[in-house]
């Protein structure tokens, strides 16, 4: 018996215009031809995750925050990018294959974790909203990956999917690291503790409980008319 040849579906791919600029089809080309493996750039990825979540809870502990909050953000964007080639190399090569998609998947979580966790530990930050943060980014995702098996399309959609809270993660970033972080942030004030990485992480939660609402919602009217359809089909 012929080996499985895995072709994966565009409508199962993230969508994003950055896969088609040409600067990312040049690097992506250059790795592959290399032999870069896609699942490393995924665990790079990770890497660099996990370690834009070490640099923003060091800014508490640093005679030099600034330095910190601006590593962290290349850390963030780092990862991005990682998550975008990973996938390109792998079509780039030849070798996508069904393992890959692990390789994609479980990195992320991880590195999502790690970022928010890290983000609620930083100067200005509160704790337990990084962990709440984390929780329901995992939660995001978990939503789509659960619709995706009841057979519902695979859904990007946001206002807080992951691109979306990368953004708001290094744009806090590059703020802390040009003014003060712990200025206080009306919000969410706790003393002086709390300010501009608390309200970004605020805006994280309530995005992504709107996010996972409205892709269970999509979900749930797609499967409903699939249903639908099928009674009538056999009718």
């Amino acid at each position: 018996m012929a080996p499985e040849v895995y072709r994966p579906s565009e409508t199962d791919r993230r969508p994003l215009a950055s896969r088609s600029w040409k600067a990312s089809g040049v690097v992506a080309h250059w790795l592959a031809q290399r032999g870069a493996s896609a699942n490393a750039i995924s665990v790079a990825g990770m890497v660099a995750g996990i370690l834009g979540g070490v640099a923003f809870a060091l800014t508490r502990h640093t005679t030099i925050p600034a330095l910190a909050w601006l590593a962290g953000a290349f850390f963030v964007q780092a990862r991005l990018a990682a998550n975008l080639l990973d996938g390109m190399v792998a079509i780039e090569s030849g070798r996508a294959s069904r393992l890959g998609e692990l390789f994609n998947e479980v990195p992320d979580r991880v590195s999502d974790a790690a970022t928010l966790i890290g983000l609620g530990y930083a100067a200005g930050g509160i704790p337990w909203l990084g962990y709440l943060a984390a929780v329901l980014a995992l939660f995001v995702a978990y939503v789509r990956s659960a619709a995706r098996n009841a057979g519902a399309p695979q859904d990007y959609s946001g206002p807080m999917a992951k691109p979306h809270r990368m953004f708001a993660v290094t744009v806090t970033a590059i703020l802390c690291a040009i003014v003060t972080p712990w200025q206080p942030a009306a919000f969410f004030r706790q003393g002086q503790e709390s300010g501009w990485p608390a309200f970004a992480l605020g805006l994280i939660v309530v995005g992504s409980v709107v996010t996972a609402i409205r892709r269970l919602v999509h979900a749930g009217r797609f499967l409903t008319a699939k249903s639908a359809g099928s009674r009538e089909s056999t009718s």
